[in-house]
């Protein structure tokens, strides 16, 4: 049993949309697929992952260094011990061999991206769901049938006002979804409000309604959105600093009762543990929101949730950004807070199995092999285009 192949390409998103920092308008993915020996219904097992969203393609790294380090190892390194399956955690250890401490953005989404699509492979080859893989080895097979899911939106786009916010409100309800997330930060604090304002009018109720700053803000302008927005007691303030800022995280935190959302923008073990014990989060309310296939993957992320958990905070304060299916198998697996969703938002890159539906806020598991994406039509696609071992 041997990964004979791992490969990479770059995909534009091509959007419009923008938050309070940036837009996306020149963003890019990496979609990577790990082709192995094992022989599956006479095709190849091969594992697919991307990139989740918000960090551009990466694919330089991959193949300078992480992708040769994994295909020159000898290929029973790379298997569990029973030697049935390969092994995650021996894949991450090679990747990281010869890499400096520090510096995680340079290599964890490289890094995290790779070692997802090798537990689509995983999955795959053990004939069961993601997230059932992910629950044996990690969570004592603890499964959960459905994940709560919320929906982000929200976004400023050119001709969005008011009216237009209220109708993309209005039409996730109506897709089942019962939470929501809209941006800050882009506006002024009093159009901002008037926005918040229209919008929990609509919903009725402000523990359903989240608003993201996206870590736009500096400390006066964080100070200020912090004391507007307590009044309204909402589901949680997103990343309203600079996401190391952990000082003046503290100081928001010190004047702002309701929860606060961070850490999609962190992507090691090492920063959540900083961010925790030097951001004045409080382990009884606040939202963790790591970004697992852009922080080292899934092995790292359960070492994480361990560091979380020595520190008093639970698995369901952990709402990881990203909101796509593999993100949906990592909540279930390891019985987290809930899932990201983003319809309609980042084309192909967004959502979930086409026959996918929202009820009551809830996702159902699927119960197909691996990831899934293979019932994402739009997207296995272009997966299929760099594995044509799968053929048409």
């Amino acid at each position: 049993m041997r990964i004979t192949d791992i490969r990479e390409t770059a995909i534009a998103l091509k959007s419009d949309l923008r938050n309070a920092v940036f837009d996306f308008s020149e963003m890019t993915t990496s979609v990577v697929a790990v082709v192995t020996d094992v022989i599956r219904d006479g095709k190849p097992v091969v594992g697919f992952a991307f990139n989740s969203t918000g960090r551009y393609a990466c694919g330089a790294q991959m193949r300078a260094r992480f992708i040769p380090r994994i295909l020159k190892e000898p290929p029973e390194a790379l298997l569990n011990a029973a030697g049935d399956n390969f092994d995650a955690e021996k894949i991450l250890a090679v990747m990281m061999r010869r890499e400096k401490p520090g510096g995680h953005t340079e290599r964890s989404v490289a890094i995290g991206t790779i070692e997802v699509a090798c537990w689509d492979a995983i999955a795959k080859i053990a004939g069961q769901p993601l997230y059932r893989a992910i629950a044996e080895k990690y969570n004592k097979n603890n499964e959960i049938e459905r994940v709560p899911c919320y929906v982000g939106g929200g976004w400023y786009a050119p001709g969005k006002g008011i009216p237009e916010l209220l109708a993309e409100i209005s039409d996730k309800f109506a897709q089942g979804y019962r939470t929501m997330k809209i941006k800050v930060g882009g506006m002024s604090i009093p159009e901002d409000i008037e926005r918040l304002e229209a919008a929990l009018k609509l919903i009725g109720d402000s523990s359903r309604l989240a608003v993201d700053a996206n870590a736009g803000f500096d400390r006066e302008r964080a100070l200020a959105y912090a004391k507007a927005l307590a009044p309204y007691q909402l589901r949680w303030f997103e990343e309203p600093t600079d996401p190391l800022d952990f000082a003046l995280l503290a100081e928001v935190a010190a004047i702002y009762e309701a929860p606060i959302g961070t850490g999609e923008n962190l992507f090691s073990t090492q920063d959540v543990r900083n961010l925790i014990t030097f951001g004045g989060l409080r382990a009884d309310r606040d939202i963790i929101q790591i970004d697992v296939p852009q922080s080292y993957g899934i092995a790292q992320f359960a070492r994480t949730l361990a560091m979380l958990k020595e520190r008093g905070w639970s698995p369901a304060s952990v709402f990881p950004h990203g909101g796509n299916q593999m993100t949906l198998h990592i909540v279930g697996g390891f019985g987290l807070g809930g899932c990201e969703a983003y319809p309609g938002v980042f084309g192909m890159f967004a959502g979930f199995a086409d026959d996918a539906k929202v009820e009551d806020g809830y996702l159902r598991l699927p119960d197909r092999p691996g990831i899934g994406f293979e019932a994402q039509n739009a997207l296995y696609a272009v997966m299929r285009e760099i594995a044509p071992e799968l053929g048409s």
